[in-house]
């Protein structure tokens, strides 16, 4: 069975390989039986996928097949090809043939063929199936407006406008209104603005050609050779910073939005930048029959805009173009940043119904508030640069769609509970005489972080974003520890006063000088407890203003005095004293001649609507702060070189010791001193600017009472010499007291003597006993008389007795009188004498009468010179 197998399995590769070697067909071919090969039809043997490709028509041959292209198509080689030697591509008939659709035509290619339309203006007519001519004047009612003539021309027509009416040269737009009255001398806010002149005549004669007014003078201009005039005069007016008022920001940028207005539609490109020193412009335009749609962005580095063209046409008649405009201002926030005087909450992120209140309602409410209390009314600052957003629509009050503006900040700063953004506008329309404000009417924030604020306004002007600044609330513990703290201090300084003034011994140069430092920081302490925050009368707060200004600086002078006197000292040895006559110029002169130069060259930057203090507008806080860092920097060169002096002293061979430890100390403190000081206005520095904290006001406060307080430990209680020249005083004034005491027993006991010897004077002489002798018979009447004058002499005699009895006691009483005249207490070896009293017992003495303080009870005499 498996040998049966084998030669089946054996005959079968034999009769193969006969086969195989009885036929071989070439390619193309196909065997069929032993001997014949047959041609294969690879047209059709690939079914739906055919061999050519598309676009194509195969065609079999025996043994092999070729391609043709169908109509419409044209080979990349021969007009027959194989699929490896070429292939078809669509046949453009309207490039092969251009007159293939005829005149007045359009010819649109297709795959494998061509369409034909007649060109705009045209139509197909149905007389003759070609294009002929349409006559639009003729079929369109008024297609060129009331102020323009229909021409029409072959496959179109143009407009011609009447004197006063404009298509801004687009031929086939309506001919619309142009007035040239904004750009006309004496008729424009523009017109208050120094150096707008030109720029205002410049765009009043491109205006005049353009409305087809025979009063233009000279040739017409390029859309972009005016914007280019236009930004060029904007740099050279915003680089001299001459806006000085808000009437004249007003009329800038209402002749910027009117000058954009009239050059956008006279560009020639769709889409127009411009950007130089002080402005970046962004310009938009698009023309033609039907109003564009769509969003539209334009953007700068500081701010972006984002609306539509529906809202740049507007509802009104389409006049043939839309423009939209950004303008950005690099330089103006200085300018604008003072006209907030309009804003109130009140008006702040209003709805839609608030969107129909005018400028007026605004003022309103504004007059209404301007008796509430100003210390919880936030202050504003311009937060971004100021912008202009334009459309070519004229009625851009209300919009129907809201614009979205997006503002970088000027400064990184996340809201807060004491800042937050608001958006706002430039009103130009404002009732008030200042010209112009910014108001929030119409604008809401949607959205902002600490880099970016988006605005949403429902109409369309100069923009920008404020920041809401909302005071420190002076709690009860604020008020509280300020009351407390400079109390505490009025009182030292008014003791450290009182201790230099009256104490002779310890008179100089250096207790001169600290007798006017502590006159000038008492004042200004005072005027600051009772007046710093009484912002309801103007004049009343520039007053308090102008007396912190000129007492603080000149605390800061004595300050820069004493260093100067230290350095004397150091170096100087033998020649330490200034005149009195420098020491109040510099002292005194210096800060009021700066307060006198501030007052004159801005008198509106003393006071703010916060603080009686100076303005942060315009630099003006520089005023004080610029003087008192130059003297800080000053003081502390001056203590360098003093210390480095006195190092060089301590280190020499034969040092004045005590000298330098007096100089050492004097060192010390005035360096302690001039830090204390420095620091409180570091922290007063944030204190009174708009963004002060919590943090930096309590500071600012403690180490405003601080000050009092360390003047006094510094210059009298550590220091000897005043505790020397203290008691001197107290004992001088007990000494006079005694001396007083004294004078007034004497006048007593002159008195007593005056009295005495009047009485002798005036009492008439009695008659001796002896005188009523006589020989009178009559001895009865004489033995009456005797007896009589016996009486009167017993009587007499108890009179005088009554009267040294009288004596005794006024001496007694003298003796309490004139303690020190009379009796002197006993010390150690110190006799009781009558008059006088040894200096060594003055201090047993005053205790005894009680006239010595406590403490200087247990003080010692023992060192005072006589």
């Amino acid at each position: 069975m498996g040998s049966r197998t084998l030669l089946l399995i054996l005959g079968l590769h034999f009769t193969l390989l006969g086969n195989i070697k009885a036929i071989d067909c070439p390619r193309g071919l196909i065997a069929k039986g032993s001997q014949q090969c047959d041609d294969t039809d690879e047209c059709n043997e690939w079914g739906s996928t055919p061999p050519c490709g598309s676009n194509t028509t195969c065609y079999n041959t025996y043994g092999s097949f070729y391609c043709h292209c169908l109509p419409g198509f044209v080979s990349t080689t021969t007009f027959k090809f194989t699929p490896l030697t070429g292939e078809c591509k669509d046949l453009n008939e309207c490039v092969q043939k251009p007159q293939i659709c005829g005149n007045n035509t359009i010819c649109l290619n297709t795959i494998g063929s061509y369409n034909c339309r007649c060109q705009p203006g045209f139509r197909v007519s149905t007389d003759t199936g070609r294009c002929a001519d349409i006559d639009e004047c003729n079929e369109t009612t008024g297609i060129c407006g009331v102020g323009g003539d229909c021409q029409n021309q072959k496959g179109s027509y143009s407009c011609l406008c009447h004197p006063g009416y404009s298509n801004y040269d687009n031929k086939q737009a309506q001919c619309s209104v142009l007035t040239c009255d904004q750009f006309k001398a004496n008729e424009t806010p523009g017109q208050t603005v120094p150096g707008l002149a030109g720029l205002l005549s410049l765009m009043r004669n491109s205006c005049l050609v353009l409305s087809n007014s025979g009063d233009a003078a000279g040739g017409r201009l390029t859309g972009e050779v005016l914007l280019e005039n236009v930004f060029t005069e904007m740099d050279s007016l915003l680089s001299h910073d001459i806006l000085s008022n808000s009437r004249e920001v007003s009329g800038l940028l209402g002749t910027v939005e009117d000058a954009m207005k009239l050059i956008g539609p006279q560009l020639r490109d769709n889409h127009t930048t411009m950007e130089t020193d002080h402005t970046a412009t962004e310009l938009a335009v698009r023309r033609g029959q039907t109003p564009p749609t769509g969003p539209i962005s334009l953007a700068n580095d500081n701010a972006r805009l984002d609306t539509s063209w529906e809202t740049a046409t507007g509802n009104g008649t389409y006049r043939g173009f839309a423009l939209a405009g950004l303008v950005c201002y690099k330089t103006m926030e200085k300018s604008v940043n003072n006209s907030f005087q309009y804003l109130t909450d009140a008006d702040a992120d209003t709805d839609a119904d608030a969107d129909t209140d005018t400028d007026t309602d605004t003022d309103t409410d504004t007059d209404t508030d301007t008796d509430t209390d100003t210390a919880s009314k936030p202050s504003y600052q311009i937060s971004s640069k100021v912008v202009t957003a334009l459309v070519s629509n004229p009625a851009t009050e209300h919009l129907t769609q809201p614009v979205i503006l997006t503002f970088k900040h000027l400064q990184v700063r996340a809201e807060s509970s004491e800042m937050n953004y608001t958006c706002v506008f430039w009103s130009e329309g404002h009732v008030h005489e200042e010209g112009g404000a910014w108001s929030r009417r119409g604008c809401t924030k949607v959205t902002s972080n600490a880099t970016h604020t988006v605005c949403s306004c429902t109409h369309l002007s100069s923009f920008a974003v404020l920041m809401a600044l909302y005071p420190v609330q002076n709690t009860f513990e604020l008020r509280l520890l300020t009351w407390l703290g400079l109390s505490v201090s009025v009182v030292c300084l008014l003791l450290c006063i009182l201790t230099f003034w009256l104490c002779r011994s310890i008179q100089g140069t250096r207790t001169t000088i600290h007798l006017h430092l502590c006159v000038c920081l008492f004042i200004a302490d005072l005027v600051f407890l009772s007046g710093i925050s009484h912002t309801q009368s103007k004049g009343g707060c520039r007053v308090v203003a102008g007396l912190l200004h000129l007492f603080f600086l000149g605390s800061f002078s004595w300050m820069l005095l004493e260093g100067v006197q230290l350095y004397l000292m150091v170096v100087l040895v033998f020649n330490t004293t200034i005149r009195r006559l420098y020491l109040y110029a510099v002292g005194y002169g210096l800060p009021l001649a700066i307060v006198i130069i501030s007052a004159i060259t801005y008198p509106d930057g003393y006071g703010t609507t916060q603080h009686c203090w100076l303005s942060l507008e315009r630099g003006f806080i520089w005023s004080f702060f610029g003087p008192v860092c130059t003297i800080i920097i000053l003081n502390a060169f001056i203590f360098i070189i003093t210390v480095w002096r006195l190092a060089q002293k301590f280190s020499s061979l034969n040092p004045d010791l005590s000298n330098l430890h007096k100089i050492k100390v004097f060192t010390v403190t005035a360096v302690a001193q001039l830090c204390v000081l420095g620091t409180m206005w570091i922290f007063g520095v944030f204190q009174f600017q708009e963004e002060g904290t919590v943090v930096m006001t309590y500071l600012f406060t403690i180490l405003n009472s601080l000050q009092g307080a360390l003047l006094f430990i510094m210059h009298c209680l550590l220091n000897k010499t005043v505790w020397y020249g203290v008691g001197v005083c107290v004992l001088c004034v007990c000494v006079c007291v005694c001396v007083c005491n004294t004078v007034l027993c004497c006048l007593h006991q002159v008195r007593e003597e005056y009295g005495k010897f009047l009485s002798c004077i005036c009492t008439p002489q009695k008659k001796r006993y002896s005188e009523f002798s006589t020989t009178n018979p009559f001895s009865s009447q004489s033995q009456v008389h005797t007896h009589t004058e016996r009486e009167r002499e017993r009587e007499r005699e108890r009179e005088r007795e009554r009267e040294r009895e009288r004596e005794r006691e006024r001496e007694r009483e003298s003796v309490n009188l004139c303690p020190c005249s009379i009796v002197c207490p006993r010390g150690q070896g110190v006799p009781k004498t009558q008059g006088s009293c040894r200096y060594d017992d003055i201090t047993k003495l005053l205790q005894c009468t009680s006239l010595l303080p406590l403490p200087f009870q247990a003080w010692s005499v023992e060192n005072v010179p006589y």
